[in-house]
This record gives C-alpha cells, structure tokens and sequence, in this order.
C-alpha cells in the first residue's frame, strides 16, 4: 500500500461521503489528549519519578510512533489535529488574541464522522476559538463540556476566557451551551462526563467518537492534596503539584481503560494517546535527551508520545520511528472506519494515513517534510517572524531558524550545528520552507481580528446567573 505524499496546500468546506461500515460491528474511537505533559514526563518513557501505570499499560500493549510531532503550542495542536492540516492553514497562529480561532472555513474531523452516523463528544479544553460561531457544537460535537479560553479560570483582552471566578475545583462547565457548576476536580470532572456519555452511547448501540481534552498539566498548578503530597520532598512544591496532575490524569485514564473492559468494547474500541506540546515544569528534571521546550522550535517542543491502541486491527507491542505527526490522525481514522472523504476534504488534509502500520509488515512511507512554527508574533510582525521560532525536518535533518541545520541520527539531542557540513540539505530545506511559508500567506485570516469587548464567556455566564460589570 502506498500513502499519500504530503500536500502543500488545500482548503476544505464540506463533509464526506458515507461510510462504507455500519451498524454495530463500526469501532468506537476514544482520543485523550492532556495538555502541556512532555514526551519526558511518563514512567514508560523514563521519567525518574513521576508514575502513570495506566498509560504505562496501554504503550505495551499500543502502536508507539517514537517519531510523532504536534505543534510546539496548544490550540495550533487542537487546530492541526481537527483539520489534518498545518494549524496556519486555518488561521491559528497563537493561543490568544483571536488568533486561537479555527477557520469557519475548515472541517473538522469531528463534523466527518459526525455526517457518517457518529456520535460526537468533547470534554475538557476547546481553545479554538470563544465566540459562538467558533464553538464545538457548531464544528461537528453532538456533545460539548468544555471551559473557555486555555485553561480553567484564565481570560485575555479579547474573546479567549472562560468563565469568571473558575477554579479547578467544582468549575463552571459549559455543557451544550449551558454552565453547569460542577462538584469536585476538573480532571475527575472531564472523565467522569464522559464515561457517562460513552455508556449511554453503547447502550444505545451508536458508534462514538470521544475526544477527552484536560486542561491538565497547564498552569495554574491545582491538584487534589493527596497528589500534591505524592512527590513532595522528591522536587519543587511546584513540579510536586505538576507530576500530581500528571498522576491523577494516569488514574482517570485507568478508569477509562476499565470501564471500556467491563462494557465488553474494548477489543473494538481504537483508543489514542498523545499530548499537545513538549515538555513544561517536567523538563528540567527529564526530557529523554531531547533539547528544548513547549514554545521551542526543538525536539523537545514538538516529539510527543503517540500510541495507538486497537486490538481487533492494530498488531499493538511496537515501536515504528517513521516522521508522523499530528495532522495523521484525521486521514488516519477516516481510513481505519471506512469512510471515504470527499474531494473537499481530500483537498483539505495534508497528513498520512497511518493504517500501513497497523500491522508488523513493511509500509511505503516516501521522504516527508514537517514544518513546525512557533508563530506567536506580534500582531502585523509576521514577515519579521518568518525564521524565527521554525524548524523544518525530514526523516534525518532538521533546519531550525534557517541557520543551524541538526543530523538526528547521529545528534538527537541538537547539540551540534553541522549546517557547514551540508549545503545541499541546507538548500534543499530552504527551498522547501520558501515554498511552504508563501503558500500560507493567503490563509493568516485571523491576524488582523479584533475581538469583542466583553469575553463571550462572561457574558454567558452573566446572562444565566446574573451579575456582571453593569450589575
């Protein structure tokens, strides 16, 4: 089977073509993706101290692509995964400022499988834009929970916030367009919703598609006491409180794993592991080699852990080192349940297929490219920002900032600039990077955006209970 090369360009408006599966037998799809947990930051990786037994268990028994890239922020990640293609391409170049908000131009995998008879749900972080046209429930989500802005309880000049006086505990959740304050810690919270939902989706014998997003491990540092206690002494009261996140996230992740065991669907359930960025508080204490951080152009700011979990198709219990990436995951699970894109949407994803490693046999997998950009330029700066903050790789070379130039291979942690020694690969990058940095050009919609005056959030929140700045 030979895959798709990577596209340059492609724009997307509309849907997809019915599934060719139906019926009971059509898997159901779990996708858990916390946030600002670094490829250092699992026991199964080699962290030092922090433990995730759960999800320890999962990457023995998972698909593990070592080589997997997402953006080196948030809602770039959330953007580039819902599209199939690089976050810039729909207009997200930041995490604030309207610059988070997915281009209504776009379709999101969510609204695919929602048109091929999935049930669609998404519990935990949105950040793709705050404003009602921009809200899950209108890019393809049956079923929202979500909090607004980044994080719980954080608000920007803007529409990007969530809702006023949010902390981690018992916050306010928008639950299908309606704050529901809630009891407890928000990660409980997210997993407990959506178990419920799952149930009631497989008792109902839909097919589902469940997209959990803590807004844990992201700042601020709140976590039940017990967790906080866990490593304390061990390091800072800070990364105490972070690898306590971290733990109770692996615990909640556990509870999934089980609960999708006691139902009898796991076998038939493609269940997918990964996190939004590098490494944050964890890095200074283990990073497994890699150089850099979340915000970063290095290794460090974009590797993460990928692992694909799916006993009736996915031969799981192996590590495959191909250049993947965030943007597979949208043609990937279209091709996994058999649904046939549109031309549209073919247009649109510029990721691969990654069902030719679903099993231990050879796969046609062509030279690629990835670029990953910081962006996060101040507003009418972007032609000063265009190497800055950049790196583009293939699968041995990475370019980073147009002036130094790393040979993966033989120097995975970056330590050693070997532009010099390469020219043809220098030019070659260059070349590449030009061409890619014209063709998003035309699809920066969101840089001159001005935002709402009062957060969309608040004012939500405010016309249902009351309060406000005119109260």
């Amino acid at each position: 089977m030979r895959v798709r090369s990577w596209l340059v360009m492609g724009f997307a408006i509309m849907g997809a073509t019915a599934s060719a599966t139906s019926g009971a037998d059509r898997p159901n799809v779990v996708v858990v993706m916390p946030d600002d947990i670094g490829y250092g930051d699992f026991s199964f990786l080699g962290s030092p101290i922090v433990r995730t037994p759960h999800v320890d268990a999962l990457a023995r028994e998972s698909l593990r692509f070592t080589g997997f890239h997402v953006s080196p922020t948030c809602a770039p990640t959330r953007a580039a995964l819902l599209t199939g293609r690089h976050e810039f391409k729909s207009g997200v170049t930041h995490t604030i400022s309207e610059r988070e908000r997915l281009s209504l131009k776009a379709t999101t995998l969510a609204q695919v499988l929602q048109a091929n008879g999935y049930a669609t749900g998404i519990f935990g972080k949105w950040h793709l834009g705050d404003e009602a046209a921009y809200q899950p429930e209108r890019r393809g989500f049956d079923e929202t929970f979500v909090h607004g802005g980044g994080g719980i309880g954080q608000t920007y000049e803007g529409s990007c916030g969530d809702a006023p006086g949010n902390t981690y505990f018992d916050p306010a959740i928008r639950h299908n367009g309606v704050f529901e304050k809630t009891q407890g810690y928000c990660t409980d919270v997210f997993f407990a919703r959506a178990l419920a939902w799952m149930d009631e989706r497989r008792k109902a014998d839909v097919p589902f598609f469940a997209y959990i997003t803590p807004n844990a491990a992201h700042v601020p540092l709140q976590c039940p006491e017990d967790y906080a206690k866990r490593h304390a002494g061990e390091v800072s009261a800070d990364v105490a409180k972070f690898y306590g996140m971290i733990e109770n996230i692996d615990d909640n992740f556990g509870r999934l794993i089980a609960a999708l065991k006691e139902w009898g669907i796991v076998e038939n359930t493609l269940v997918v592991f990964l996190t939004d960025n590098g490494g944050t508080l964890g890095v200074p204490i283990f990073n497994a080699g890699m150089r850099g951080q979340k915000v970063g152009p290095y290794e460090g700011g974009t590797r993460v852990p990928s692992l694909w979990r799916w006993p009736a198709k996915i031969q799981g219990g192996r590590d495959v080192s191909a250049l993947t990436a965030h943007v597979d995951v949208f043609p990937t699970l279209l091709e996994a349940l058999g649904i046939e894109p549109t031309e549209e949407v073919r247009r649109q994803v510029e990721g691969r297929s990654l069902v030719p490693f679903f099993q231990d046999r050879p796969a046609d997998w062509p030279r690629r490219t990835l670029v990953t950009h910081v962006g996060r330029w101040p507003r009418g700066q972007v032609e000063s920002f265009k190497d800055k903050g950049v790196s583009i790789r293939d699968d041995r070379f990475a370019l980073v900032n147009n002036v130094e130039l790393y040979d993966l291979q033989a120097d995975p942690a970056q330590a050693t600039n070997v532009i010099a020694d390469h020219p043809e690969v220098r030019d070659r990058l260059r070349a590449e990077y030009e061409a890619w940095w014209a063709s998003i050009q035309p699809c920066l919609e969101n840089e001159d955006a001005v935002g709402p005056k009062l957060n969309p959030y608040k004012e939500w929140y405010w016309k249902q209970f009351g309060g406000g700045p005119t109260s």
